[in-house]
């Protein structure tokens, strides 16, 4: 049995976490959130101690280590600004990581964990969950089956609506969140890299608080892609069946299905990570310098090959 902490105890995603290591048959000794909402731990481990200061959790996992009791792994699920320092100190502290998406914000602190990951003899891991979809595993077999020379074309949307909170929180904040491309996208960039190959080019059509788009070509794909977080964006049927999510994405005019079977993704994530087969440090960058280039490019407006929801 190994033992977990987790930072970001309050989070929405932090219950997907928990419920992965209960399901691994691990142990979660100890929690931090400076937010003390987290009723939801007695759902899983209720004994598990809780911090809500960073400084007295810090000195907790440096008890334990001191005391050969050490945990073995840090499940990190904080806002995505914060993802880089909380690695950090888990690395600091003798413990492999498992982190949220994004990893980091900037394709330079990828080089900064490298070294630190060196020099403290630990490892980071990435929750990638879209590469451990059914779906989408079949998808890159038949992608990697099929001519070596076709290029495919795709249209990628999400629309996963948010209230006026989103913006007041950190997430509506570009500086902590990373924006819309990192914050709703990041999973897609990285699936369609990992099938598609890497980026030859990267124009942004849309930029704006609630939505991006833009264009992607890649190795062996031509992507289309927008997201936002904006309801009246969502399509009318959609809205009827009383969803405010939507998610497509197109191959060749051809519908992809993978709507469902995604609750237990970050326990076959979990899984992954304790048989030594997770997603490491470097797996993530790509999709962090797609996201970067996106943040900071200047958008060209309807020019090209742009996405159709683009001109809603």
């Amino acid at each position: 049995m190994k033992n977990f902490a987790l930072i970001g105890a309050a989070g929405y995603i932090a219950t997907r976490h928990m419920k992965a290591i209960k399901d691994t048959g691990n142990n979660l000794s100890v929690a931090l959130d400076k937010f003390d909402s987290v009723g939801v731990i007695d759902s899983y481990f209720p004994e598990a101690n809780f911090f809500t200061e960073p400084e007295r959790f810090d000195r907790h996992l440096d008890k334990l280590r001191r005391s050969n009791s050490k945990i073995d792994y840090v499940s990190i699920c904080s806002p995505n600004y914060l993802h880089d320092a909380h690695i950090r100190l888990a690395l600091r502290n003798g413990s492999d990581v498992i982190c949220e998406k994004p990893l980091v914000l900037n394709p330079w602190n990828i080089e900064a964990l490298a070294e630190v990951e060196k020099r403290t003899g630990h490892t980071i891991n990435n929750i990638l969950q879209l590469r451990l979809h059914p779906s989408i595993i079949a998808l890159k077999e038949k992608v990697e089956n099929g001519p070596k020379d076709k290029i495919y074309d795709i249209d990628l949307t999400y629309l996963a609506s948010r209230g006026k909170w989103y913006f007041i929180s950190w997430k509506g904040d570009e500086s902590k969140s990373g924006g819309i491309a990192t914050n709703i996208g990041i999973h897609f960039f990285d699936m369609l890299t990992w099938i598609f190959g890497s980026v030859k080019q990267n124009v942004c059509h849309v930029s704006d608080d609630d939505k991006a788009a833009g264009f992607l070509e890649l190795e062996r794909a031509r992507v289309r892609w927008f997201l936002s977080v904006n309801y009246d964006l969502i399509p009318e049927h959609i809205k009827a069946t009383g969803q405010r999510t939507y998610r497509s994405i197109t191959v060749e005019g051809k519908e992809i299905e993978f709507s469902g079977r995604f609750t237990d993704l970050h326990t076959k994530s979990y899984e992954a990570v304790l048989a030594g087969n997770g997603f490491k440090l470097m797996e993530a960058k790509t999709s962090i310098d797609i996201v970067h280039d996106i943040r900071n490019c200047q958008a060209v407006g309807l020019k090209g090959d742009y996405h159709p929801f683009c001109k809603l």
